[in-house]
């Protein structure tokens, strides 16, 4: 059988071709750049409503579950108001009797056997015991919960055949259509965000950034933390296809200006750690890690930087990138 042999120097020809490309470089260089405070917030619905039991009794039927779309007005729950209904029969009777004592003791006042006194008597205990038996219907139809909104079922507190009490939440339903982010905004920072001019949200997980339609600050201040709230609505619809639902994590930049800032892309920064660095060429131009302090992230998603890098220095726009094409061969090892 005839082997074929390939050239040692076609090989090392492939080889040199096939070599990654070298990392993406930027020039560093301060820019305008939107300034102003960055709180940490937290997602919640506008709407939402916690539908709890007003009467005693065990859950009969739960028909919805959490993350189950609902209608306003839709049934969600039965409870056993077996005993609510037999209240409302011995009321029923009460108030017949009451009627009945009334009506007799109107005609004895009419033909002057009874005094005014005994007639306004019967009058004030007619309607106390009216009051009460519709107090007593109202409660026989508590035992039907139903959805105060359109909306989405977001907790579940009970399960079938547990006991109800009045008060006790038995679901969470809110209206995922409009979501706001509530942050708590501390006193020596509430004039520079009185004096902000927009808001944008940020949602670090997903990377996301959502311009806020508006937003306000409660007039309080809390005694205990000695800060305020700050309330930012967010676009109808906001929710997408991103997960974002109430209680999630969020953080709120109060657009107060424009300043100059020396920025980086966050994909720059390398973190080994407790240490944070940027790639900076060198005067041979080859790229060595160098440690840097970092700000807070800007509201254009960039990275301040408050040391380690000057003006015109050149740095790796991908860390991870360079990272991997600093990384010692396999042949290098041996």
């Amino acid at each position: 059988m005839t082997m074929f042999r390939i050239p040692m120097v076609l090989v090392l020809a492939a080889a040199l071709s096939v070599q990654a490309a070298p990392p993406a470089t930027a020039v560093a260089a301060l820019r305008e750049v939107a300034a102003g405070y960055a709180a940490e917030g937290t997602v919640e619905a506008v709407r939402q409503a916690v539908v709890a039991a007003q009467v005693p009794g065990r859950v009969i039927e739960m028909r919805v579950d959490a993350g189950q779309r609902v209608r306003q007005g839709e049934v969600l729950a039965r409870i056993d108001s077996r005993e609510a209904a037999a209240a409302a029969a011995a009321a029923q009777a009460q108030f017949k009797q009451a009627q009945a004592q009334y009506e007799r003791t109107r005609e004895l006042h009419g033909r002057h056997f009874v005094s005014q006194a005994a007639l306004d008597q019967a009058e004030a205990d007619f309607r106390a015991v009216r009051a009460q038996t519709e107090a007593t219907g109202a409660g026989l139809s508590h035992g039907t919960l139903t959805s105060p909104l359109a909306g989405v079922v977001g907790l579940r507190h009970a399960e079938l055949g547990d006991m109800a009490q009045p008060g006790r939440p038995l679901l969470t339903v809110f209206d995922p259509r409009s979501l706001r982010v509530v942050a708590s905004i501390p006193q020596q920072r509430l004039a520079e965000v009185r004096r902000a001019t927009a808001a944008r949200v940020e949602f670090p997980e997903s990377g996301r950034w959502i311009e806020g339609v508006r937003f306000e600050m409660l007039p309080m201040v809390d005694p205990q933390t000695h800060a305020a709230t700050a309330r930012v609505l967010l676009p109808e619809g906001s929710e997408g296809g991103e997960g974002i639902v109430p209680g999630l994590f969020a953080r709120v930049h109060f657009l107060t200006g424009k300043a100059p800032r020396l920025t980086v892309p966050a994909a720059a920064v390398i973190r080994r750690g407790e240490v944070i660095g940027l790639y900076v060429a060198d005067d041979k131009g080859v790229l060595r890690l160098r440690q840097v302090r970092l700000g807070e992230m800007l509201a254009n998603g960039e990275l301040e930087v408050l040391a380690g890098l000057r003006p015109g220095e050149r740095y790796a726009t991908d860390g991870a990138r360079a990272t991997l094409d600093r990384a010692p061969s396999p042949q290098s090892k041996r």
